[in-house]
């Protein structure tokens, strides 16, 4: 994959080696000499990874990382320290400045290129989701103005490790914060894995009767599991197994001997970003659920409907199965409003698209059309069951009063309804102009009734009740 890539060094060789070894691989490299100027590019170029120096004057590594992820228009940019820097308490510091991962120079290739690879793949994902959030804010479907985020309190964590020494070790670090689950066997592992609903899985690379990797690309290959994030225990001598890992989807690793500090920040950073990407395809689908249902009664909207009626009549021409419409309004709708104000209005609508949803199949799809008319389609239905539902619909409105303001007012009302099915090879606005002919008619006829169109089927004629037109 491509990529604008900005690396950071005061020391010019050193931005030399790396931009030679990126530009090989076909990334795009911008460079900067100190951390200002890093600022400066990052906030205007709006790289997609930031390879930056710790050890820099005017400004440290550390302090541009810290400001980095302090805006909100650089936050979301993956920062890799590269750094002399070997001890644990720097990649701790770096770690907690919101750096998401340490390179220690001199910088080994395959080690570059699997974290390059492993932060590009995560932001791409990361930034569809956030592209879909904003579209979602500026259309109004959903709100961004509480983006505060706070570590998961009891997250829950798999342990998959038969080291007794490490897992012993974890369960002390892990137990005052988080719901640990230790799990030696790998095939036992999977099978949590797909029932359990885990934040995170810590898997030790050292393993003599499984292959761990294997494990690895089972997560990644399962949809239950693909976005779970994997963090890695890994032995010096395990750095082979490691750069597959990275290739083959793991987020994060810790050495061994492990630091329980290290341990604890790159824990918590893996679920802090699982809370941020859980949220994000949350609030995705909740924006596609309000895109595609309306606000007042939690029906289906009417271009929705469209779309899957197109979708029904498509498939109705393979297999020559009937597909009805209802159209339905609500009758002198209008007093409602103006005796009683546009809030009762919204009560009796909601009240109305309650019974609506409780008279019809699981299978048929109910939506409000717009106003107080909501529309009813009914695949693979012949015309005398939906004229048989459409009656006990009318029935349903006109034998109980609806009850609004809590209570307090009952009123009485009834609905008209046209019925139709539709033709070989007929498209969607024929058939829902039909079904519209038949309401009028049955508003015409002096309403709460039910007018079916065509007379096609033997059915009884009703003062109020159903007619064939």
């Amino acid at each position: 994959m491509s990529a604008r890539i900005l690396v950071v060094d005061d020391v010019i060789p050193n931005v030399k080696i790396l931009e030679a070894k990126l530009s090989v691989e076909y990334y795009d490299v911008v460079t900067a000499s100190n951390g200002p100027d890093a600022l400066k590019i990052a906030l205007e170029e709006q790289p997609d990874l930031i390879l930056l120096d710790v050890m820099m004057p005017q400004m440290d590594g550390f302090e541009v990382c810290q400001r980095l992820k302090a805006d909100k228009l650089t936050a979301h940019i993956p920062v890799v320290m590269v750094t002399a820097l070997s001890e644990a308490a720097d990649r701790v510091q770096g770690l907690e400045s919101g750096a998401d991962d340490f390179l220690t120079k001199p910088v080994d290739d395959l080690a570059l290129f699997a974290r390059v690879k492993s932060l590009l793949r995560l932001k791409m994902m990361m930034d569809e989701f956030r592209l879909r959030e904003e579209t979602s804010s500026e259309m109004g479907v959903i709100s961004m103005s509480d983006r505060k985020e706070e570590a998961i309190q009891r997250a829950r964590i798999l342990v998959i490790d038969d080291n007794e020494y490490s897992v012993r070790m974890m369960k002390e670090i892990y137990a005052e914060t988080y719901d640990i689950t230790l799990e030696p066997n790998m095939e036992e592992a999977q099978v949590l894995l797909r029932g359990g609903d885990y934040d995170l899985a810590v898997i030790s690379l050292d393993s003599a009767t499984h292959d761990p990797l294997r494990l690895c690309s089972k997560i990644r290959s399962l949809e239950e599991t693909r976005q779970l994030p994997i963090l890695t225990l890994v032995d010096d001598s395990d750095k082979d197994k490691l750069i597959k890992g990275m290739d083959i989807g793991i987020n994060d690793y810790v050495m061994r001997p492990i630091d329980a500090n290290e341990l604890i920040v790159r824990t918590r950073t893996q679920i802090l970003r699982k809370q941020y990407q859980d949220r994000l395809r949350h609030n995705f689908h909740r924006s596609m659920e309000l895109a595609v249902t309306d606000s007042l009664t939690g029906l289906y909207n009417r271009r929705y409907m469209s779309n899957h009626l197109d979708a029904m009549l498509q498939r109705a021409k393979l297999d020559y199965k009937p597909v009805c419409a209802l159209i339905m309004d609500i009758d002198f709708f209008k007093r409602v409003n103006d005796a009683h104000g546009h809030d009762v209005g919204d009560d009796v609508i909601k009240e109305f698209s309650n019974r609506i949803g409780t008279s019809v199949r699981g299978i048929d799809l109910a939506c409000r059309y717009g106003g107080e008319e909501f529309v009813v389609i009914m695949p693979d239905t012949d015309l005398s069951v939906a004229a048989s539902v459409s009656e006990r619909l009318r029935r349903q409105i006109a034998e109980k009063p609806v009850s609004v303001r809590k209570g307090s007012l009952d009123l009485e009302l009834t609905c008209s309804i046209g019925v139709t099915v539709s033709k070989k090879g007929e498209e969607s606005d024929s058939l829902l102009k039909r079904a519209d002919e038949a309401l009028y008619k049955a508003k015409r006829d002096g309403r709460n009734r039910v007018v079916v169109s065509p007379p096609s089927i033997d059915l009884f004629e009703s003062q109020p009740g159903v007619a064939a037109r």
